[in-house]
């Protein structure tokens, strides 16, 4: 599983900011920093109110998640 892990912050009070995630499964992470951009868009569309400011795509661990 690949996650599209970024943050995102109010744009009203950009001090105000989150960590958000997009999952995928059965796609490479080539493919995900390929998408990654119009993936975020689409989500940015959705919540017009934050801003995304940095983002990576990783491997997800279960092992890390929290409970």
């Amino acid at each position: 599983m690949i996650e599209l892990l970024f943050t995102a912050c109010l744009a009203s009070e950009p001090s105000q900011c989150e960590q958000r995630s997009l999952l995928f499964t059965d796609i490479t992470p080539m493919t995900c920093m390929m998408g990654a951009q119009p993936e975020l868009a689409k989500w940015q569309m959705t919540h017009p109110t934050f801003q995304v400011q940095k983002w990576q795509c990783r491997t997800l661990n279960l092992n890390e998640q929290d409970a």
